[in-house]
């Protein structure tokens, strides 16, 4: 039977842009957390920074603060490029190669692998996003980097670009990366050089974005895959359900059932500082501000997030009664 979709809809576009204005005004001053320190190139973020963007799927951005603001894009590229390949080689092949359970382990947990015997267990960990890079299309690693950078700029609706400084600072520092790829490689789940797999790995993590980004790539998945912005295609319905159904249970590392307990939306974060929030049928949030909190995520873009959630209707689980003007109806079939 065919997928039937009934979601709902956005509030109207003053309201939405009221509340994207008040939800970063609100948290702009909180100064908790810290910039990640363990890959140079992010040390040296500014803690100040803070911007946020709501993207709906009829094209409208609703910005405030540093919204435009670039900055590398680290594992939110995790969700996109997942969506990509799940497009290319289906959802079954990625389902087993990959796995869509969470470790319940921090994001580069290499004990999370060895207890799986060698499964990375989901695409959003760094040992299940290198296993998902490996897959993407392309006979050599330059290739399959031009999928992933022209993928991802469909996404955004328009052309990304490498930052090259973090992409240096990265390579110099992902040791660990390598390890995990090439535990990866004596388990055979991945098929090409590990080498090569974690140097494209690493490259689509410093692709530059904005808050703005995120909010159109995250609403091209609410979309159905359509970018509301540019109207193309980037990738099927069914991509879009899978993709957000492992973001929901994996999206925010360890701590994905406290965010969805809170705040009720498949997301994605990345220790640069991003956050993308996905409501499918109604658009998407994408936050920025590089202070984390010691599980990796943006404490001002969860504290956002969670406001717009609840004011803007968009939490997934959330209900409230119907008001009927008489009692039900009995049932036709009633005996």
């Amino acid at each position: 039977m065919a997928q039937q979709v009934s979601t709902g809809a956005m509030p109207g576009w003053h309201r939405v842009e009221t509340l994207a204005v008040q939800a970063h005004a609100r948290y702009a001053s909180n100064a908790d957390g810290h910039v990640a320190d363990y890959i140079p190139g992010l040390a040296a973020a500014d803690p100040e920074l803070f911007g946020l963007a709501v993207g709906e799927i009829d094209g409208s951005v609703h910005g405030a603060g540093s919204c435009e603001t670039l900055f590398s894009i680290q594992s939110i590229s995790k969700a996109f490029v997942y969506a990509m390949v799940c497009d290319a080689v289906g959802h079954g092949v990625i389902k087993d190669r990959v796995g869509v359970n969470n470790t319940g382990l921090s994001f580069n947990s290499v004990i999370a692998v060895e207890l799986n015997n060698g499964h990375p267990m989901n695409p959003m960990v760094n040992a299940g996003a290198i296993a998902t890079t490996a897959l993407v299309p392309g006979a050599t690693p330059a290739e399959q980097w031009e999928v992933i950078r022209t993928g991802m700029s469909r996404f955004a609706g328009r052309q990304l670009e490498l930052d090259g400084e973090i992409y240096h600072s990265e390579m110099r520092t992902n040791q660990r990366n390598r390890a995990i790829a090439q535990l990866l490689e004596s388990y055979g789940r991945i098929d090409i050089d590990p080498s090569d797999a974690v140097d494209t790995y690493t490259r689509q993590c410093s692709l530059r974005v904005s808050a703005r980004d995120l909010a159109v790539m995250g609403a091209t998945l609410a979309d159905g895959g359509v970018n509301p912005v540019t109207g193309e295609r980037v990738v099927s319905d069914q991509v879009c359900r899978d993709t957000l159904a492992v973001l929901a249970s994996t999206g925010m590392y360890e701590r994905s059932g406290e965010w969805l307990f809170e705040i009720g939306l498949p997301a994605k974060s990345g220790v640069s500082g991003g956050i993308v929030a996905i409501a499918p049928g109604k658009g998407a949030i994408g936050t920025f501000s590089p202070l984390l909190d010691s599980a990796g995520n943006s404490v001002r873009g969860q504290l956002a997030t969670a406001y717009l959630s609840r004011a803007l209707g968009l939490n997934i689980f959330a209900s409230a009664p119907a008001h009927h003007s008489s009692a039900p109806a009995a049932r036709k079939d009633a005996v």
